[in-house]
């Protein structure tokens, strides 16, 4: 059975679904001249969503909820070994061998806070099905080395007979951690999120991936990089069944039925939270911990899957958050307690529950109590009826223009699309209405003309929610020696307890370790375009020549 996309082209796609497979719906979305084919995988439940689309350049994304409930960075470090060679191709970086040996036009992975995706583009058909064998293999039958988790993610080494710790995620998130904006999230997420996912830092802590052994690994791999844990997703004119026979052959034919990880919704606090942490800054001598403070409060809101809340949530975001004039951010602006925003400020619906946040950075504790009691004023000023008319209208427009002009950027057209509906698949709930919005800005428009609609918002939203956090982050010059002498005790304890057999281990590990990163591995087992598949009328990104001449 075929039916046409409602588009002005021929294409059409024949949405029969593989025989493993089972077709749940079908539904055009016109503003983007495509049609969703929804699909279940009979044996394991993996959901595949697929964009048909009269674009060659195909998109696919695997996704896998990935809910760490400490910081030992796991979901990180797996994101990295999984793509450090695999049952069909054990190379030891097939990733980046086939960045060159392919016409790609995306490649990579992400680590999200409860999900971990891997996507990619092609406009050859012959190297996109050449990438999914690499990508199905990487995702579900990883080698997980033990050589590779040393190298990715944490080891200990001797350097002239002392204990050190490497590893690329400890060093990368060493760097991250000493960002002032990271510790400001982490720190509120710690307190917004007291008992799910979030509540831990899913790239790693650099005081807790030590922690992280190959063999937690190993079992992290198994219970969530599983089918029935997963979510694909696909865009193009490739035929679904096409890429559903490719993925039962390839994965899904030796799995049985798993365990799907759900969201959990976090406990609700009964009162608002007022609590105090550091964050590490370096001074120079002449500098003062004076107005380094950081004041930010944080609102833990509905599901993301909510869709009409979110995307009333976005109307409020913007009526109080837009511009200059916009009625909190002109408080945060000018009310003198602080230097200037937060970069924590805004609606955060990258999560299972959206929160909002609003701050200042550049501050002192003890400006927290009035910053706090003047946030809470504007709102209740937006509660009571005080919103312009023009700026709802102007703020609506931006939220019809964001999400119907979707492309530019470093991401292909199909996979952003794709991100846009996965945060709602991911976690359970219906992605069509993200990509299909025009009931949903109707809708709200409509209930735009109950003049107390977007009052009654801010107030069940914000005003009354109880589960509120407010965060002063203080400046310490001291917390990173105290971060580097609590990391040098646990080498020094381990160094206490070496014997002659464990420096030997330690030694031929880093051996180990060096032989294989310095082997030449065998690419021909890899697959590879020829020339037989690169089509003569191959579109090539075109841009001007700049001649520059030197000296002149």
């Amino acid at each position: 059975m075929t039916a046409a996309l409602p588009t002005t082209s021929s294409f059409e796609i024949p949405a029969s679904a593989f025989e493993t497979f089972e077709l749940l719906r079908r539904e055009p979305i016109e503003s983007l001249s495509a049609e969703l084919l929804e699909y279940r995988h009979k044996i394991t439940g993996a959901s595949h969503y697929h964009l048909a689309a009269d674009n060659d350049e195909n998109v696919f994304m695997v996704a896998f909820r990935t809910q760490p409930m400490d910081s030992s960075g796991v979901a990180h470090v797996l994101e990295h070994t999984a793509l450090c060679g695999s049952k069909l191709f054990p190379v030891r970086d097939p990733f980046f061998s086939m960045i060159r040996r392919s016409l790609n036009t995306f490649m990579n992975a992400f680590t999200s806070s409860d999900w971990t995706a891997y996507p990619f583009a092609s406009q050859n058909n012959a190297d996109f099905f050449n990438l999914l064998s690499v990508y199905l293999d990487a995702a579900f039958f990883a080698n997980i080395d033990p050589l590779d988790f040393a190298q990715e993610g944490i080891r200990v080494e001797l350097e002239d007979g002392k204990p050190v710790y490497k590893g690329i995620v400890f060093n990368e998130m060493k760097g991250a951690m000493s960002s002032p904006t990271d510790q400001l999230y982490h720190q509120l997420a710690h307190t917004l999120y007291p008992t799910t996912t979030y509540h831990y830092n899913s790239g790693g802590d650099p005081a807790d991936i030590p922690q992280l052994t190959h063999q937690k690994l190993v079992d992290f791999y198994h219970s969530h990089y599983h089918p029935s844990n997963a979510v694909f997703m696909t865009y193009g004119n490739l035929a679904p069944a096409v890429l559903q026979q490719k993925f039962e052959e390839q994965a899904l034919a030796k799995f049985a039925n798993g365990e799907k990880l759900e969201s959990v919704p976090e406990q609700r606090y009964t009162e608002p939270q007022r609590v105090e942490a550091n964050y590490a800054v370096d001074l120079t001598e002449d500098e003062t911990l004076e107005n380094r403070t950081h004041i930010v409060m944080a609102w833990l809101l509905p599901k993301t899957t909510d869709i009409k809340a979110r995307f009333a949530l976005r109307l409020v975001e913007g009526v109080l958050l837009e511009d200059s004039a916009s009625p909190l951010r002109q408080y945060i602006e000018t009310c003198g307690l602080g230097e200037s925003p937060s970069p924590l400020l805004g609606l955060d619906d990258s999560n299972f529950e959206m929160s909002f946040l609003c701050g200042l950075q550049g501050s002192n504790p003890e400006q927290a109590d009035a910053f706090e009691q003047g946030v809470l004023n504007v709102l209740k000023k937006i509660a009571g009826g005080d919103i312009q008319t023009a700026q709802v209208e102007a703020v609506l427009h931006q939220i019809e223009l964001q999400q119907r002009e979707i492309g530019g950027g470093s991401y292909p057209y199909g996979l952003q699309l794709l991100l846009n509906g996965l945060g709602s698949a991911i976690h359970g709930g219906d992605p069509l209405p993200v990509w299909q919005i025009e009931p949903l800005l109707a809708e709200l428009r409509e209930n735009l003309k109950d003049v107390n609609y977007l009052p009654n918002l801010v107030r069940e939203h914000l005003l009354d929610n109880l589960h509120r956090v407010r965060l002063v982050l203080r400046p310490d010059s001291e917390k990173t020696t105290r971060d580097q002498q609590r990391e040098q005790d646990a080498l020094d304890k381990i160094e206490a307890g070496l014997t002659a057999d464990d420096r030997a281990k330690f030694d031929s590990g880093a051996a180990a370790l060096a032989e294989r990163q310095a082997q030449v591995d065998d690419l021909s087992i890899l697959p590879k375009v020829g020339l037989v598949d690169i089509p003569v009328d191959l579109k090539i990104q075109t841009g001007e020549t700049t001649t520059l001449k030197l000296g002149e």
